[in-house]
């Protein structure tokens, strides 16, 4: 009877190594909306004046968690008070940083509803980084509707102007409680919202970045392309760095050609002409080191729909990108992401030397290029509900 039993849990920690889907063997297999509960708090939280919001600093009264373990699978999913989460001090999460989160907002739009912009695409991302960890899957549709209900108790929190919004933080941590290096046998869910107001609130403000081929953000056959916070601890102390030297992002490059990888932690996009003279909009390739946007696949798909000039996804070096600078044809460099939607560039300091770059090759004092905003104009259209547009879902709608 031992032995049986050691066979099967031999076999369950091979399963769990490979990261498959553990919880489709348990009983419950994904979040149940229909065992939502909800505790409202009584002590309401002040709210700051929209126009001293800082990104990331203040939090709405509630958030939703919901437990997982390895024997009974995912808990019925609660709203409480936003307070401090009790997890043991041998959490996994705490010493091997198996823990993922995502970014994304909810808009209230002209009529006062509240709208999500693609949660369909934080969800697949964030089951990627799930199995990447060997963590449990989080059922989109029930962790959206969950999301939806926090946003109906919360929802005096979602700002009315444009370009503000409510930020949400889904996260999943493995909650092991003992040492040692393995799958986690346990986990947590928590959705935190954070108020936040435009990311550029006196007028778009291109930034200057330093192209940095010491410090390596992702790497072939590492986690890139995956949303863990074990990405982006590394990357601090380099942004620090450059910012004492008066550049307010990193430009990530890698591999002895100098390839253009990512801005900061936003994706990067270059508009150019080629050396045919056809312009081109050109997004470093999915790659499995570069992460996979929501921002990023959307200007894409805009960018196609549109059909006006050629859509490239591939590698491109420093060098190619100094080229089309110095022979005239380079016309646009931005990042793009959840926070910014895009972000104009206009300098790049590499191998000691600045390098001026246009922002509208026409407008030599603009602060966004007509193609950036453009495309930040389109996003913000079907954000704030303006346009009919599948990509906003309605918190009113059910699936």
């Amino acid at each position: 009877m031992q032995r049986a039993l050691n066979t099967k849990a031999r076999f369950i920690n091979q399963i769990n190594a490979y990261g498959f889907r553990r919880q489709y063997a348990t009983p419950n297999s994904y979040i149940d909306v229909t065992k939502l509960t909800v505790q409202k708090t009584s002590s309401p939280r002040v709210k700051t004046p929209h126009q001293k919001l800082v990104f990331g600093k203040e939090f709405s009264d509630h958030m939703l968690t919901c437990d997982w373990n390895i024997e009974h699978g995912w808990e019925a999913p609660k709203i409480v008070p936003f307070g401090n989460l009790s997890i043991s001090p041998a959490s996994s999460s705490l010493h091997y940083a198996i823990q993922l989160f995502e970014g994304m907002k909810a808009y209230k739009d002209a009529n006062g509803k509240v709208r999500l912009f693609r949660p369909d695409k934080n969800f697949e991302r964030l089951n990627n980084s799930a199995k990447r960890l060997a963590l449990p899957a989080v059922n989109a549709s029930g962790a959206t509707e969950c999301i939806k209900a926090l946003l109906r108790v919360d929802q005096d929190w979602i700002p009315s102007e444009k370009g503000y919004s409510l930020y949400l933080r889904p996260t999943l941590i493995g909650n092991s409680e003992a040492l040692g290096v393995g799958p986690s046998n346990a986990a947590k869910f928590f959705v935190i919202c954070s108020p936040v107001g435009p990311y550029y609130p006196d007028g778009f403000k291109p930034v200057k970045l330093y192209a940095d081929h010491v410090n390596v953000r992702a790497w072939p056959g590492g986690t890139g392309q995956y949303k863990l916070g074990a990405n982006y601890a590394g990357g601090i102390l380099p942004q620090q760095e450059a910012m004492k030297k008066g550049y307010q992002q990193i430009l990530w490059l890698f591999g002895p050609e100098h390839y253009l990888t990512e801005v900061g932690t936003m994706n990067l996009f270059i508009f150019w002409k080629n050396d045919k003279g056809e312009k081109q909009l050109l997004t470093p390739p999915l790659d499995g080191s570069i992460l996979p946007g929501v921002t990023r696949d959307s200007i894409l798909q805009i960018a196609r729909e549109w059909g006006e000039f050629e859509v490239v996804e591939r590698p491109v070096t420093m060098s190619e990108l100094l080229t089309s600078l110095e022979s005239g044809r380079l016309l646009e460099v931005f990042g793009a992401g959840t926070a910014a939607i895009v972000s104009p560039v206009k300098l790049i300091h590499y191998n000691g030397k600045d390098h001026d770059i246009p922002v509208d090759i026409n407008d030599s004092n603009a602060t966004i290029g007509p193609l950036a905003k453009k495309f930040a104009d389109r996003i913000m259209s079907i954000q704030y509900g303006e346009d009919d547009h599948g990509w906003s879902v309605s918190i009113e709608d059910h699936q």
